[in-house]
């Protein structure tokens, strides 16, 4: 089963019975998760012997993937089980394959005919965006595989022409950088996240407006800081609002992955509390991460109404200063994997090769409190 049929599994809510062979630590520390997904962990080394002992703990009536971390061990963990008489598959590339497939999705159209997709990162958490106007795009919030955006752009016949990030990301490696390379697009940065970097870009900052295409759709740079301090959101075709890692659908971001976190939860109320408040309701919103799988819609998409998250969000609704701090400050879940690392990489100072970059993303998002 590949890692697309296993996303398709997620969204379309369909049954699936896992058996996960990896070794304890790795499975309490990130797994496959989907709302009618029931999971067991049994580490490969306790199967060396056969598979007779857990014979009766498998559902005959589900559909059954064997998990691993890159494939091996679940291929033969699937062929004791299929030679048991059960109907079994394993999981194409393991956990790598599911920590780097994207999922994409039409999310709307434009005022003027264009359309905006988000590319969903179902083993990361992480959230994407291309937005297409009159055969132009621009991409926001890359991940490392930079191939997805290029093949997708050629497929609906547009041409890269700006690649943003909205944020100095410390979660996952950044393929903005690469994709502006590979199709000569400008490459977009918030100034104030970007002192330490060792590449030229395009300052965005508050009031930059670029368009796309010939037509009047233009992403308006909101300095919104708290997750960094140059943070900064995107009103797209006043309709969307692209919210970077500040504002989730069930949570808000973390203000302590640059070691300021006493100093940002200043910065982050502001920009939740105010700055927010002053846009319409009316604005679906976008972020760059999300927490669970219960955040998806019906179409397998990550949005809401910025009136629905002002009303049902419980990190827009602490009245108490002192109470928002204890939040965001007292209540922070463990960092990302590697999130130095994956910074400095952002930063251009680190050049990790492949199997570096992988082994530096594994792990769920941990951008977020609630």
């Amino acid at each position: 089963m590949t890692a697309a049929e296993v996303a398709r599994n997620v969204i379309n809510e369909d049954e699936l019975f896992i058996l996960d062979v990896r070794n304890e630590t790795d499975f309490f520390d990130w797994k496959i998760e989907g709302k009618k997904f029931e999971i067991h962990n049994i580490p490969y080394f306790d199967l060396l012997e056969g598979v007779e002992g857990i014979i009766e703990r498998i559902p005959e009536n589900k559909d059954i993937l064997v998990v691993c971390a890159k494939e091996g061990s679940s291929i033969m963990v699937a062929e004791m089980l299929s030679e048991a008489g059960l109907h079994v598959a394993y999981l194409k590339g393991g956990m790598k394959a599911w920590s780097e497939h994207l999922e994409p999705v039409k999310i709307g159209t434009l005022t003027d005919g264009g359309e905006i997709y988000q590319f969903v990162r179902h083993g990361k958490g992480c959230l994407s965006y291309l937005v297409v106007s009159n055969g132009e795009a621009a991409v926001i919030d890359s991940t490392r595989m930079i191939d997805v955006y290029l093949d997708f752009a050629e497929s609906i016949g547009a041409k890269i022409k700006h690649v943003f990030d909205t944020h100095l990301h410390a979660d996952h490696i950044s393929g903005g950088r690469n994709i502006a390379k590979k199709t000569n697009a400008t490459y977009w940065l918030p100034t104030k996240d970007a002192t330490e970097v060792t590449f030229d870009y395009e300052p965005l900052e508050s009031g930059t407006v670029i368009t796309i295409g010939h037509t009047a759709i233009d992403i308006h740079a909101l300095y919104s800081p708290g997750h960094t301090i140059g943070s900064t959101s995107f009103v797209i075709d006043e309709k969307y609002l692209l919210s970077g890692d500040i504002l989730f659908i069930g949570s808000i971001g973390r203000p302590d992955l640059a070691g300021l976190g006493d100093d940002w939860v200043v910065d982050l109320r502001e920009t939740l509390y105010i700055r927010y408040r002053e846009l319409s309701e009316e604005l679906i919103v976008l972020p760059s991460h999300f927490m669970i799988h219960e955040e998806l819609n019906d179409d397998g998409s990550v949005a809401k109404k910025l009136g629905y998250l002002f009303a049902e969000n419980h990190g827009l609704n602490i009245t108490d200063e002192s109470e928002f701090r204890a939040l965001v400050t007292g209540n922070l879940p463990p960092q990302p994997n590697a999130y130095q690392e994956i910074r400095e990489t952002n930063m251009g100072k680190f050049q990790p090769n492949d199997e570096k970059q992988l082994e530096m993303e594994i792990g769920p998002n941990r951008c977020a409190v609630r």
